[in-house]
């Protein structure tokens, strides 16, 4: 786990320490909306940030002229979401969820040849469109907190406009996910901080590029990748 997820995970911890603390203090006896739980259905929306990541897998590929590419992401750009929240209670501890919505986000990827130490970059913007769903789990409430844990599966497809470059990204994307947060009752709305760990099972490389017929010298790039695939790290706050 790198240094930024480790920074968004305690950010949430933190968050839930002393929301949970201010709740209890300032409503020790009373319970805020009591009966929110029992609704069929709850609406809402979601605001928060996250990082895109991406993994190579290469595969040696060594070009006429005798150099072999290698590429990585070295570090990380947060990027923004927004998503609508849809939720259905299927009885007092499962809920079923939908939550689409956009992220914007940017990957800067390097590409360093192992022969000459000669090295690229480009930044890969992408603009996702996003339907989750996801089986959320929650305890018992202790006064105004309810922690909860969510699991899923995450559609992406990115609308962003593809340039001919270096490397090209499909347009779709399925995630699996899982996370977990808490439920804060507060007098007139339930606040729900949550982190999620999102995990691409597609290749996401564009393997083919006709675009590329005039420019073959950067063909070389796409031809040292088997695969890669791209995970999320999701800090999203909910307000029902």
């Amino acid at each position: 786990m790198n240094k930024i997820h480790r920074i968004l995970i305690l950010l949430i911890v933190a968050l839930c320490g002393a929301s949970s603390v201010s709740a209890q203090r300032l409503n020790d006896k009373l319970l805020n909306r009591p009966y929110a739980d029992n609704r069929q259905w709850h609406l809402g929306f979601s605001v928060g940030v996250h990082t895109q990541d991406i993994t190579f897998t290469h595969n040696g590929n060594v070009t006429p002229e005798g150099e072999s590419w290698f590429m990585e992401q070295p570090g990380f750009s947060p990027g923004f979401c927004v998503n609508g929240l849809l939720e259905w209670r299927l009885n007092t501890y499962f809920s079923l969820r939908f939550t689409p919505g956009l992220y914007f986000g940017n990957r800067e990827i390097k590409m360093h040849d192992a022969v000459t130490g000669a090295n690229e970059k480009q930044n890969l913007k992408s603009t996702f469109v996003v339907t989750p769903i996801d089986l959320k789990f929650a305890s018992q409430r202790y006064r105004n907190a309810r922690p909860y844990v969510v699991a899923g599966v995450m559609p992406a497809f990115d609308v962003n406009k593809k340039r001919s470059d270096y490397l090209k990204l499909k347009t779709t994307d399925l995630y699996l996910t899982v996370g977990f947060g808490c439920d804060f009752y507060l007098p007139y709305f339930k606040l729900n901080p949550e982190i999620k760990f999102c995990f691409g099972l597609s290749d996401i490389i564009q393997h083919k590029r006709p675009d590329l017929i005039e420019e073959p010298d950067k063909l070389k790039f796409t031809e040292s990748i088997t695969k890669a695939k791209s995970q999320l790290v999701v800090l999203t706050f909910y307000f029902e």
